[in-house]
Parts: C-alpha cells; structure tokens; sequence
C-alpha cells in the first residue's frame, strides 16, 4: 500500500490484499482497539527466546487448525521450517513492521480496484483489527472473509482462494 502511494500506479490495474497486517494493529489514541504495545512486547519475548518453540506452538494457531482445517503435519513442519530458515533479525523487523506500521491514510488512496481476503479465524492479523477496517478505507475493493481461516489462508484454503484471485483477475469477482 505504502509503495503505491510512494511510487505510484502507472503498471499496476489491480491490487490483491491476502491476510495483510494493513492498516494499523497497534494501540494508538486515534486507534483505541489496537493491541497493546506491552502485550506485543511480550509476545515478542517468548518468540526472541526460543524461537523454534514458539513456531511450533503457534503453527496450529497459524493455519486455525483448531477448526477443521486440514493440514498435514509434514506441511506444518516445513511451514515452521521456513520461518526459522529467515535470519531472526528480519523476522523481528517484518512482525514489527507489521505491527506499527500505520497505513490507513495511504489505504484511503489506492486508486485501483483491490480484492482483500482475510480469515476471520486469523491469530496473527485479527479479522476486525486488519481486513474488515481496510475494506472500509479502501475506496474501489472486495473483500472476502473466510470462516474458519487463519493466517495460513493460502495453504488452507487454496482452492477458494485461488478461484477468487482468478475471478478478480478476469473482473467477475464480486
């Protein structure tokens, strides 16, 4: 979002948003129901102290296992394996960047059609504090929610997912 309003739109037509962090989680006084910074901070601890424990704590959470969603443990392993295989520090840098990155001025700007996809079920990205904001800042979108969708939409729900990129392409999403 930040680089086209930075950059501009003259090789981009449409925009697809998948379980995006966008446009603010953080707690701020305009931004009442974010999270809070301690509770992040914290969060952020347990991941920093060992972190191949924390993937895979958090990996059914990830992909809402919890709810019927059927991932194989061989997936959740290599999911939890690439995670660990990025260097910690950008690791650390992206959920940060995540997290407090504040884009809904720039959100209100986008000036293509854009398809938002969320999970309602997301841990990482909470549904009412990401997706369901950002459909209301971005003028020209569709937004689809998932139920029973974690973070990890695009290996749970491929199929759907991948027929509403393919209809939004094609300009029959609606």
């Amino acid at each position: 979002i930040r680089y086209l309003s930075r950059h501009g739109y003259d090789r981009i037509s449409k925009v697809v948003l998948i379980a995006v962090t966008a446009p603010l989680m953080l707690h701020t006084p305009d931004n009442p129901e974010g999270i809070d910074r301690s509770l992040f901070d914290a969060l952020s601890a347990q991941r920093t102290k060992d972190r191949p424990r924390w993937m895979a704590q958090n990996a059914q959470a990830f992909f809402a296992t919890h709810l019927g969603n059927q991932v194989s443990s061989e997936l959740i392993a290599w999911t939890v394996q690439r995670c660990l295989d990025c260097s910690a520090k950008a690791a650390v840098e992206v959920v940060e960047t995540g997290f407090s990155t504040d884009l809904r001025k720039e959100a209100g700007t986008l000036q293509v059609p854009t398809l938002i996809l969320h999970g309602d079920a997301d841990a990482s990205a909470p549904v009412h504090l990401t997706g369901r904001r950002l459909a209301q800042l971005v003028p020209d979108n569709v937004y689809k929610e998932y139920p029973g969708a974690g973070h990890g939409i695009f290996l749970t729900h491929t199929e759907q997912l991948n027929q509403d990129l393919h209809d939004f392409i094609e300009g029959s999403s609606s």
